[in-house]
């Protein structure tokens, strides 16, 4: 397991450049504190902060549904690592803009016990088919964007693996403990909040031209999801599922990293 974040996807016809994961991979901010119920006043401008405390618990996320389900797991006799994963994968389906497993991140483990912290990066990789002049013309002068929003922007992910290892090594949930939160969260939908609708509408310019992301984030004729619309996602729900129940090997190799290969051929054909 320790190899894991480093590790390539593996598909029918991956030696190819093109073949690699095209995602958007966007920063996870999560944090898990072992300590309860919480007191404290609302932050209003211009006034002193007042930090929250607790005695117990703490979940901090950028969605209030990674937050519950991370903080339930510390209810139910989890540890900070377990909430963390179970936070990380449940901002996969909420959030995908965010936090995503098709990107990377980095993870800071700090025991409190006087030992040394411990930090895990699982940034994306590049393919091994990547080259120094692959976002230049044939003149070698630099193409705008071809960094950023095409195929050749894809980097090996490494949320699946980081994910895991951690909980591997410090956790005390199975890898289809922490994810279960996600994939009912993709299976049964969740309510969109009014952030989600302005995200989609602002990137919809980047998002639309590729007809498997319009299927996925709008609705069949185009319009984006509203506030109080349920949104579901089954296909992601499939994917997580793969990985609950074949491990890290449920992404990196066999039918995912097949899709993806698939998905990537459509992209470039």
């Amino acid at each position: 397991m320790d190899k894991a974040p480093q590790r390539q996807i593996k598909g029918t016809r991956l030696k190819r450049q093109s073949e690699s994961l095209s995602a958007i991979a966007l920063t996870l901010t999560l944090t898990v504190f072992t300590a309860g119920p919480v007191s404290g006043q609302a932050i209003l401008e211009g006034e002193r902060f007042h930090p929250a405390v607790a005695t117990q618990g703490m979940v901090a996320t950028s969605h209030t549904l990674a937050t519950d389900v991370a903080l339930q797991v510390l209810k139910d006799g989890g540890n900070a690592i377990d909430a963390a994963v179970t936070a990380g994968f449940a901002l996969a389906v909420t959030q995908p803009r965010s936090g995503n497993i098709g990107g990377g991140g980095f993870m800071l483990i700090a025991k409190g016990d006087n030992s040394a912290p411990e930090a895990i990066d699982y940034r994306e990789k590049a393919p091994a088919a990547a080259s120094e002049t692959m976002f230049q013309d044939d003149n070698g002068e630099v193409v705008k964007n071809r960094s950023r929003f095409t195929h050749l922007a894809a980097g090996v992910p490494g949320t699946v693996a980081g994910l895991a290892m951690a909980l591997e090594r410090h956790g005390t949930l199975s890898l289809k403990q922490a994810l279960a939160p996600a994939i009912k969260l993709a299976r049964d939908g969740f309510t969109v909040p009014q952030r989600f609708t302005d995200g989609l509408e602002q990137a919809r310019a980047r998002l639309e031209p590729w007809p498997a992301t319009l299927s996925t984030f709008y609705k069949a004729d185009g319009s984006a999801y509203q506030s109080g619309d349920i949104f579901r996602q089954p296909d992601l729900a499939d994917t997580l599922q793969r990985i609950a129940d074949q491990g890290v090997d449920g992404f990196y190799e066999g039918e995912t990293a097949e899709l993806i290969v698939a998905e990537m051929d459509r992209m470039v054909a």
